[in-house]
């Protein structure tokens, strides 16, 4: 559903502003007759409040049938209100009438949200119907000239402080807007930079597969001699074979990087029960770094749901590990689990914790000197695209948890 455009927002404020308006007018034909007992003409001030309800109904009803509202649209709903309040002051004594404040907030809503032609526009049109009103109104008969003016006083007391309290209240909300809009600016041009420099990182990965492809073929071809040479004890030739085994781990990486650099999600990955997806993850990361000791539980649900297998969140889930490792080279645990809308992976270590920036729930990686680097930065990358998000969060007792949250809706097949 597309985000309605700050115009239409606006015209949506202004309808909400206008009942205000539509109550005001029929409380003063209710309360000031039998409060202040000053006859009004309300034959002639119903019909204005009437036309500015039934004007609010048709703009409520065309409001829900477009999507945009256009600069001249807006002005005109803007000069309606200016001329109900104009008639309305018209038969209740004109310029003299407290309530003449009002044309204020107007003008104010005019300037936040209109262009400047159309904001100076609608202060000329104010000022003039003010100057009209001075001196074309019909006047009210009240009996008691002292008590005229005290009322006067009292209802440009009431009129200033309902005029500030409808500004503020309209000032905060566009205001309110506008910081939220700047911040979905600011993730989408972080989002961008941050896409730029996983661009550039593929580039450079696939010329590193290809440049890396010989000098590791001569490695593995020295680390199978070295491990069938009978002159070397068993201990050395079983770190040769172990040599061997990484060395034709990163072919296959390297392989891999060749073969789905630029390929869809859908087209690089076969389909897979989440729990076998991710055992094959943890073995896979077991073989690459056996010294280290990694704890998993894995519990899907039975059956457990059915997702691509995806290489870029393979490789997300690695580099989580990996850190992880990193910071706490004794051993760390991985859970993971699904409630049937959302796959969690949480990665638990008992390192030295995460940054401030981290733990107070900012969702982006750090820089690459904070000791998080590439290899987060691709991880956030691939999982924002299929929707999810990584959080970090300090453990109890110390260390770290990443919480890795993938929509399985975006993994299905």
């Amino acid at each position: 559903m597309p985000r309605p455009s700050s115009s239409t927002d606006a015209l949506r404020r202004l309808i909400g502003l206008r009942r205000l308006s539509i109550a005001a007018m029929f409380g003063v034909l209710l309360i000031v007759p039998w409060l202040l007992d000053i006859p009004l003409p309300g034959a002639s001030l119903l019909p204005v409040a009437a036309a500015l309800l039934l004007a609010n109904g048709l703009t409520r009803l065309r409001l829900s049938r477009i999507s945009d509202v256009s600069a001249a649209e807006l002005f005109a709903q803007l000069c309606i209100d200016l001329a109900a309040w104009s008639a309305f002051l018209y038969f209740t004594g004109g310029a003299t009438n407290p309530l003449i404040s009002l044309l204020l907030p107007l003008v104010a809503i005019g300037a936040a949200t209109l262009s400047a032609p159309y904001a100076w526009a609608l202060a000329v049109l104010a000022v003039a119907a003010y100057s009209i009103l001075w001196d074309f109104n019909e006047q009210l008969d009240i009996y008691d000239s002292g008590l005229a003016v005290h009322w006067h006083l009292a209802g440009m007391w009431l009129t200033f402080a309902l005029s500030a309290g409808v500004i503020v209240w309209y000032v905060v909300r566009m205001t309110a807007v506008i910081r939220s809009r700047d911040q979905a600016l600011a993730e989408a041009r972080e989002a961008r930079l941050r896409g730029e420099r996983i661009v550039a990182l593929g580039n450079l990965a696939a010329g590193a597969a290809h440049e890396l492809g010989t000098p590791l073929g001569t490695m593995a071809i020295l680390a199978g001699e070295l491990a069938r040479n009978p002159a070397l004890d068993d201990e050395t030739r079983a770190d040769a074979a172990l040599l061997g085994t990484q060395i034709d781990h990163c072919k296959a990486i390297l392989g891999g990087l060749t073969l789905r650099a630029g390929s869809l999600r859908a087209e690089g990955g076969t389909t897979l029960p989440a729990d076998a997806w991710l055992h094959g993850i943890i073995d896979r990361w077991r073989s690459l770094r056996p010294h280290v000791r990694l704890a998993a539980r894995i519990d899907c649900g039975h059956p457990a749901p059915s997702l691509v297998a995806d290489t870029t969140l393979e490789q997300a889930i690695h580099n989580l590990i990996n850190n992880a490792a990193d910071a706490c080279p004794e051993g760390v645990e991985c859970e993971a689990g699904s409630d049937g809308e959302q796959l969690l992976v949480r990665v638990l270590d008992r390192g030295p914790g995460i940054p401030e920036s981290l733990q107070a729930g900012r969702e982006l990686p750090p820089s690459p000197g904070a000791g998080l680097g590439i290899g987060l930065l691709l991880a956030f990358g691939a999982v924002e695209r299929c929707g999810g998000h990584i959080a970090f969060a300090p453990r109890p007792g110390g260390g770290t948890i990443a919480t890795l949250t993938l929509p399985i809706a975006a993994l299905r097949p």
